[in-house]
């Protein structure tokens, strides 16, 4: 352990070392920070949780929900004189990126840039893209651990320009004091906080912004977007639908009423169940929680559509195998109809997907998939 140690101080101070020495003096001058004015700011449709303001000369002030600041400097230029120490540098070009967000890689994926991440947190048998998957077989890609007990030692050596966090590193905020001591930047993306679908995947934006990517990302979501616009111009319908897994105790766990998944159902023209009234809740776009069998049961027998959650324990191919779950299910009016649908273990991994996982819920509660059996991420169980 003490070699360890040992070993990976002299990695930091090589590095540092190395970074002063290959300072040229062609780089762009910088004012006083206090100097520079805000000339504009990113458009955002629906993402609430950053913001960019744009400056003279390429700079780019991102906030991640008006808490955590991060400047990013274009390539050769200075970092501003007086910059505020809460403020983070990112100095562009930005590569050898550490993705530990399992949910940004679909984004960076969408803007084919998965040629600029290097390292992940997830391993390869646990991904269901298949690009991820084959870069990280190729050796493109390299697993380094858990997000909360990483490699720091390869992550330097790697060169590693960002790390990408999920909010879950605020549980484990040793790890990120550890990668800032090893002069490696942190972004803390809180997609998952989004409480509009699209609001998760317009962080696309903010990838496009940090690769110099701009206007790949921008015509990316615009695209998704308008496959949306014949959808969210339908009126809604009366059906509801009801979207959740069974724990291995038991528990019917269930997406709290506010988030995105019901938000996804609604913007599709259904209703989702259980409500908060069901749940006595106020709406929250934050977490899921766990009920008995009996109150969902209560709750969400007369659902017209099942959408069953696959994510977290496996896909489901029939209706016995969910019956196993729990015998009650077979009295559920959907149950009965035949109008139950699983979803792919890909569904939360691509982030990009939120347009087509939309269309399927629209397909399924308009009765368009009335006869089908596949649609984009939901099969129906027989």
């Amino acid at each position: 352990m003490k070699n360890r140690k040992t070993l990976l101080c002299l990695i930091i101070m090589l590095a540092l070392l190395l970074t002063g020495c290959g300072a040229e003096n062609n780089t762009q001058k910088a004012g006083a920070w206090a100097d520079m004015q805000p000339t504009g700011h990113m458009d955002l449709q629906y993402a609430t949780q950053f913001q960019v303001d744009y400056y003279d000369g390429g700079y780019a002030l991102i906030t991640i929900q008006d808490s955590d600041k991060l400047l990013l400097v274009p390539e050769q230029a200075e970092v501003p004189e007086g910059l505020d120490s809460d403020i983070t540098v990112l100095q562009q070009p930005l590569e050898n990126l550490y993705v530990a967000a399992s949910s940004a890689m679909d984004l960076f994926s969408g803007l084919d840039a998965l040629d600029q991440v290097r390292m992940t947190s997830t391993k390869q048998s646990d991904w269901s893209l298949p690009e991820v998957q084959q870069a990280m077989e190729n050796g493109d890609l390299l697993y380094v651990g858990k997000y909360n007990t990483p490699d720091y030692e390869q992550i330097l050596a790697e060169n590693c320009g960002l790390a990408i966090e999920s909010s879950m590193i605020y549980h484990n905020p040793e790890t990120q004091e550890q990668l800032e001591s090893l002069q490696i930047p942190v972004l803390v993306e809180r997609s998952s906080y989004e409480t509009h679908p699209l609001g998760r995947m317009e962080w696309i934006k903010l990838y496009g912004l940090l690769l110099g990517k701009t206007e790949e990302a921008e015509q990316y979501f615009d695209d998704q977007v308008q496959q949306l616009d014949t959808i969210l111009s339908d009126k809604q319908t009366d059906k509801t639908v009801a979207f959740f897994y069974i724990s291995s105790n038991g528990y019917v766990n269930v997406h709290k009423p506010g988030d995105y998944i019901s938000k996804m159902i609604e913007l599709a023209g259904g209703s989702y169940v259980p409500t908060a009234e069901d749940l006595q809740v106020e709406e929250n776009a934050l977490s899921t929680m766990n009920m008995q069998m009996e109150a969902f049961y209560a709750a969400a027998q007369d659902v017209d559509y099942i959408i069953y959650n696959s994510a977290i324990d496996g896909e489901l191919e029939t209706m016995d195998q969910l019956l196993e779950k729990s015998p009650l299910l077979g009295d559920f009016k959907a149950v009965k109809n035949q109008n139950v649908w699983c979803t792919g273990k890909n569904m939360f991994q691509q982030t990009t997907g939120a347009a087509d996982m939309i269309a399927d819920l629209h397909a399924v509660v308009t009765d368009q998939a009335a006869g089908k059996d596949q649609l984009t991420f939901l099969h129906r169980l027989k």
